[in-house]
């Protein structure tokens, strides 16, 4: 199960590759990326486990739920950017949908260079999200965040299959959180936000 996990998988193999990209996380009916990248003429490795070659252009994470630790990244010498969906420095790390509503924090998506750290590393690209009325729960706005994100990366297509972007330090102490830190009481992603936050501040003055 495990080497099943950590397969790699060649989605696309053209005789003369634009670039040869390694893409971490969500597959082809999670995200409309990857197709993208292939009709830019790119190769395209997919994976969800640990990488295990470092011989790319160019390292895609998205819907990637590991962490890259330091003496992988020494090994390799391509860029290597996520996808997040908040707009950091504000809630890196696990739910940021939820903590931005919780925490009262800006909402966003932003692509930004990989480091060491949870979300930390240098911003490339960012955009505040706003939502619309109707867009009450949380897998609402999840679904319109992932589709900024990917819009915000079809957008700069050519800029980051290119190298032509340029990136900034993360301004801020920001916030993070993690997959444990969810309140007990949440009732889930499809309640009404406004009817959970009342909710789950009122029981947590009760505390």
């Amino acid at each position: 199960m495990e080497d099943e996990y950590n397969r790699v998988t060649i989605l696309s193999a053209p005789k003369k590759p634009y670039k040869t990209i390694l893409f971490l996380g969500y597959d082809r009916n999670e995200t409309k990326i990857i197709d993208q990248l292939i009709n830019a003429n790119c190769e395209v490795h997919h994976s969800k486990g640990i990488i295990q070659k470092v011989n790319y252009d160019l390292i895609i994470s998205f819907g990637y739920c590991k962490i890259i630790n330091r003496r992988m990244l020494d090994r390799i010498k391509c860029p290597i950017i996520n996808l997040h969906i908040s707009y950091l420095p504000f809630n890196r790390g696990a739910h940021p949908n939820f903590w931005s509503f919780f925490d009262n924090t800006p909402s966003g998506v932003t692509i930004h260079l990989i480091d060491e750290g949870i979300d930390t590393g240098p911003i490339i690209y960012q955009k505040i999200v706003k939502f619309d009325d109707y867009e009450k729960t949380f897998s609402k706005t999840y679904k319109k965040l992932v589709l900024e994100i990917e819009k915000l990366f079809l957008e700069n297509i050519h800029n980051i299959l290119t190298n032509k972007w340029r990136s900034k330090p993360q301004k801020g102490e920001g916030t993070v959180h993690y997959l444990n830190q969810l309140p007990h009481e949440f009732s889930g992603w499809d309640a009404d936000i406004k009817e959970e936050l009342e909710k789950l501040r009122h029981l947590e003055g009760k505390k």
